[in-house]
């Protein structure tokens, strides 16, 4: 078994909002976390202002664990959504949380302005949370740390509960025209949790979940991973790179858009660094072993 490398993000908890920008397209907080024509207004904005090849919704990492449940404080241009105050106190309360329901609420917005942005021509990319970063807006982080030491069988259950709500969220959003996924969980990476429990991780859940998750895309959606569960699935070896020849150097983001189809994983960098030239012409695919 290797060793678990950490990957040093700049990004972590960052959120797409421009302050200069959502004053001049007239946009304002939380109505852009809320409504489906201020998310398209803005993300378009963002993906112009950016030079990047596709449009990037949710603006925050809460869509899912507010669906289940959670409250949210939606913050201001300096400090995005976040939990206003925890539902939970124990880890066995997160098993008896409703199943999201994708036909309402912020989380219906979210897939509703992803149709509109492809009917618009546009590339779609659905950020979608790991089960870490639902928990942290869900429970005090205290209590998933300590359960994890004292009851691992209990928080598998909930590592697959906040899964297979991922799960049909990314099936549903094929249904929307979502083209690439974003899948993060930095809350749960091997500098918070330490190797042992990081290894857990990806030994209980990870792995077994994006299997399933290459199932439900079927070959129609390139799925990123964020690169500290790149590091994860390597470092345990669960995962390889693969050498993907391009037809020429181009920038990260657009390489991705030309992998859609013809690979289901990628995470060799972040999705925030996608104006990041591969002068090599390649592009490394994560292959689940």
């Amino acid at each position: 078994m290797g060793e678990i490398k950490d990957f040093h993000c700049t990004y972590d908890d960052s959120v797409g909002i421009d302050k200069g920008l959502m004053e001049k397209l007239g946009l304002k907080i939380p109505d852009v976390y809320m409504y489906r024509d201020m998310m398209v207004s803005l993300s378009r904005a963002l993906k112009k202002k950016n030079g990047a090849p596709f449009c990037e919704l949710p603006f925050c990492h809460t869509v899912e664990a507010e669906a289940m449940g959670g409250i949210i404080k939606y913050g201001d241009e300096k400090a995005g959504p976040r939990a206003k105050e925890y539902i939970c106190t124990s880890v066995e309360q997160i098993l008896d949380l409703p199943e999201i329901d994708f036909s309402k609420g912020r989380v219906y917005e979210v897939l509703l302005a992803c149709q509109e942005l492809k009917s618009q021509g546009e590339h779609v990319v659905l950020d979608v949370s790991g089960p870490f970063t639902i928990l942290n807006v869900l429970i005090d982080i205290k209590y998933v740390v300590k359960a994890m030491r004292k009851q691992p069988e209990v928080m598998k259950r909930v590592f697959w509960k906040l899964g297979g709500e991922v799960l049909k969220f990314i099936e549903e959003s094929g249904k929307y025209g979502v083209d690439i996924i974003s899948y993060a969980d930095s809350s749960g990476s091997v500098n918070i949790l330490g190797p042992k429990m990081s290894k857990q991780v990806v030994e209980d859940f990870t792995y077994d979940f994006l299997k399933e998750v290459e199932k439900a895309v079927e070959g129609n959606q390139l799925v990123l991973l964020c690169p500290k569960t790149t590091f994860a699935l390597l470092g345990t070896e669960r995962a390889v790179f693969e050498d993907q020849k391009l037809p020429a150097p181009i920038n990260y983001g657009e390489a991705c858009t030309k992998m859609i189809g013809k690979v289901t994983f990628a995470g060799q960098m972040c999705i925030k660094e996608a104006m990041h030239p591969l002068r090599d012409g390649m592009f490394k695919a994560v292959v689940l072993q």
